[in-house]
């Protein structure tokens, strides 16, 4: 099976070693995704609210990129800084995926300074 490395401009691209997406077979994994605006550059917002909607859509464009949708999802992680932003990331996030929701982790860990979320994704195309 051919490895594909999945870029789009639709989503912000880090200065660190990393690929955007990697799909391989009928998988595909996007990398942690940022709550930075691909166009400005800039961090979304400064609500976890604001920045959990931000960092799902950067989700959702490498997923499109490389040919799949949140439908595809079968795993999301979500990494927060506070478990306080517990309840108010899960209002974003449910207003975001939609049912039915994929499996989902949720980890506490810090993030540079003003960063509240990262999301990464496993998707499996076709059945």
């Amino acid at each position: 099976m051919t490895r594909t490395v999945i870029t789009t401009e639709n989503a912000p691209t880090l200065p660190a070693p990393l690929s955007q997406g990697i799909r391989k077979g009928p998988l595909l994994q996007v990398s942690g995704q940022l709550p930075f605006d691909p166009d400005t550059g800039e961090v979304a917002g400064t609500t976890v609210a604001e920045q959990t909607t931000q960092a799902l859509r950067n989700v959702t464009a490498v997923l499109e990129a490389g040919g799949a949708g949140l439908e595809d999802v079968v795993m999301l992680r979500v990494y927060l800084t506070d478990p306080a932003h517990l309840a108010e990331m899960n209002e974003a996030y449910t207003a975001a995926v939609g049912e039915p929701f994929p499996t989902r982790t949720t980890v506490y860990m810090q993030l540079p300074p003003g960063l509240l979320v990262e999301v990464d994704a496993l998707a499996v195309l076709g059945d």
